[in-house]
């Protein structure tokens, strides 16, 4: 099978298929103000959408692993693209609210084997030393999938409407279902994992070990932090509190949301450069991203009238960055880790970034209809500020977690012979020189 196909050929298949993955997932960011219309929600039912989606994805991402290591890549991104399509159909014809739900946890369901099997394949496809390259080209390549959101899909969605547009992603769906059927190779049956014959009990004391090492928390907590305040933005509250809020058009609110998929691609190398150069000092990027953070959003929330359009691109340029930092965080679990157990302790630091998300999503869903009249669908702007001030607590939740692990993580480093020195002893030398 590999004799007929060429491994760029694969690559770009399943390439294909998670930028068409991110799209799914992030289409309904732009048809925010569009769901509320339509379903006659309050924000607490609009974050519904978007937290059980959210939550589907996460809890398939163990079980999905396991299927990979079973029936392979190319059954998985059939059947994940498939699946989302599905539900994106569902999405077009929906009326109701149990209905729309039920396509959006399909959506997650099928969005959550994608990107780990697009990784799969690169493994098997490429030498060893052009995997980590690869991998983070993927990642570009998915985040462009958020501009077609933001762009492609808002376009059509204010020019044809709901069902043509959800309609439209679903024949997208089916195409990239077939597609990924025909281009990915069936890759070889790989011996048995561990993983695969591991008991029950055996499985949960891997979890526990993996999850042990002052390192590993320091990269959940790490993962936990810098990329909530993009996701928040850009998965769902984005476009209704730009153009509602502040009064932006439905085309400067793409244009920001583009602003800060763009922001995270140019970050993204930046960050890996960093981490490659200065691996004792990680933790510096994540906290400095999670000051810049915090400072854009008082910045934001403070005054009580609409903000200039420039002060909006700086801060979606400042929590755009924040999802390529969360990786720093993956690469905590890769240095801390043992190489058995390796993909355990990453699935753990990935579920930080989940659980941060969620419990934005939901809590400023919920804030914004305590304090608006009942059966509010729009929120003026003093609503905002109260609703996003809210995520000032998983905010410091993570910088205080990173403070305490950090210091038992560089407590291990220096008892195996790795002292990480202060910053101003190195600085100090570096004047000497």
């Amino acid at each position: 099978m590999r004799g007929r196909r060429s491994p760029t050929a694969v690559w770009a298949v399943a390439a294909l298929a998670y930028l068409v993955a991110v799209v799914h997932r992030t289409a309904l960011g732009v048809a925010g103000v569009d769901a509320i219309d339509r379903f006659g929600l309050s924000a607490t039912g609009l974050a519904m959408f978007s937290v059980l989606q959210l939550g589907v994805y996460a809890a398939l991402q163990i079980p999905a692993g396991r299927a990979l290591d079973r029936f392979g890549a190319r059954t998985l991104v059939t059947v994940g693209s498939a699946v989302m399509a599905v539900g994106q159909g569902l999405l077009a014809v929906a009326a109701d609210v149990p209905l729309a739900l039920t396509a959006r946890a399909l959506i997650g369901a099928g969005d959550a084997a994608i990107f780990i099997s697009a990784c799969r394949l690169i493994a098997e496809w490429f030498p060893a030393r052009r995997v980590p390259v690869m991998v983070q080209v993927t990642g570009l390549v998915g985040q462009s999938g958020q501009i077609v959101s933001a762009v492609a899909v808002a376009w059509v969605l204010h020019a044809q409407g709901w069902g043509p547009t959800f309609g439209a992603l679903a024949g997208v769906g089916a195409l990239v279902t077939v597609v990924a059927a025909t281009g990915l190779a069936a890759r070889p049956r790989p011996e048995p994992s561990p993983l695969e014959t591991a008991t029950r009990e055996r499985f949960v004391h891997a979890v526990r070990a993996a999850a042990l090492p002052a390192g590993t928390r320091l990269g959940f907590w790490s993962h936990f932090l810098t990329p909530f305040s993009f996701n928040v933005v850009a998965m769902l509250w984005g476009v209704p509190f730009f153009v509602t809020a502040q009064g932006r058009t439905p085309a400067e609110a793409s244009l920001l949301l583009t602003t800060m998929t763009a922001s995270a691609m140019v970050a993204g190398p930046l960050v890996g450069q960093w981490t490659a150069r200065h691996p004792l000092r990680r933790s510096w990027v994540v906290l400095a991203s999670a000051g810049a953070t915090f400072a854009v959003w008082a910045w934001l929330l403070l005054p009580a009238t609409p903000r200039p359009l420039a002060q909006l691109v700086v801060f979606a340029v400042v929590i755009g960055a924040g999802g390529p930092v969360s990786l720093v965080g993956i690469d905590f679990a890769r240095t801390f880790t043992t190489g058995d157990r390796l993909g355990t302790a990453t699935g753990f630091v990935n579920t930080g970034g989940f659980v941060s998300t969620i419990t934005g999503v939901l809590a400023v869903g919920v804030v914004l209809e305590l304090v608006s009249p009942a059966g509010a669908t729009t929120y003026p702007l003093d609503a905002w500020r109260l609703a996003f001030a809210v995520l000032v607590l998983p905010w410091a939740v993570g910088v205080v977690g990173v403070l305490h692990h950090r210091r038992r993580a560089r407590a291990d480093l220096s008892a195996a012979g790795t002292p990480v020195p202060p910053l101003r002893d190195v600085l100090r030398r570096r004047r000497a020189s």
